[in-house]
């Protein structure tokens, strides 16, 4: 697997305070509480006096950590990705084959994605108030989650189990995976009549496979 970035794919954010343990640990209060709020409330509904107080800071002390609510708005979304990163990252199994793998990669993801599915929405749906330089941080993050899996789709590729017909076919797979993820939450609302979560993954892992054992067509001159 590659190596973590995610020191190197952060945004700084000023802060008043020069102890960096008490920094990490002050805004992940913040951060938890943020995230609570803006799920249920919405990210504009949401003041950062409610943020502080759910954190249990005051008003003054919260803005020695953050210089605004978009800045928390980032945090929030940040710390996201990373615990999505984390988990899946163990979830992820010793499979030999890249098939097993990837199998052990899906069933894990999707996983992920039921436990974290609120958060996902609050991703999607308030990514576009951060400003550009955050979004592209944010984008970042998530690449780095569809790595994950283009990496085992490169191993495939490498060792014969998976076919593709290009670096592009590769790539656009390891997104439609992560998609397939995402889906679980954004569609819960028709999915859920439809579908428990095993089988929602059994249908969609059959899917990818089916598609992966696809042999090339040769293509004429």
């Amino acid at each position: 697997m590659a190596v973590n970035k995610q020191d190197n794919d952060k945004r700084a954010i000023p802060t008043l305070v020069k102890d960096s343990a008490l920094v990490e640990d002050k805004r992940r209060k913040i951060v938890d509480a943020a995230v609570e709020l803006f799920i249920h409330k919405g990210y504009h509904q949401t003041t950062t006096r409610e943020i502080a107080r759910a954190a249990g800071v005051s008003i003054g002390s919260l803005y020695e950590y953050v210089q605004s609510k978009e800045d928390v708005l980032y945090l929030v979304c940040d710390a996201i990705h990373n615990e999505m990163e984390s988990r899946l990252r163990k979830e992820i199994g010793g499979g030999k084959t890249a098939l097993e793998i990837l199998e052990d990669a899906m069933r894990g993801y999707f996983q992920v994605c039921d436990k974290m599915q609120d958060s996902i929405l609050l991703v999607y749906r308030e990514t576009a108030s951060l400003t550009r330089e955050s979004q592209r941080y944010v984008l970042q993050n998530e690449e780095r989650i569809t790595e994950i899996f283009a990496e085992i789709l490169r191993q495939g590729a490498a060792d014969g189990s998976f076919r593709f017909e290009g670096a592009q076919a590769l790539a656009l797979m390891a997104h439609n995976i992560v998609v397939l993820g995402h889906m679980w939450a954004f569609r819960r609302w028709f999915l859920r009549g439809k579908f428990n979560l095993d089988g929602y993954t059994r249908y969609q892992t059959s899917l990818i496979l089916h598609e992966l054992s696809k042999v090339e067509e040769e293509v004429e001159p």
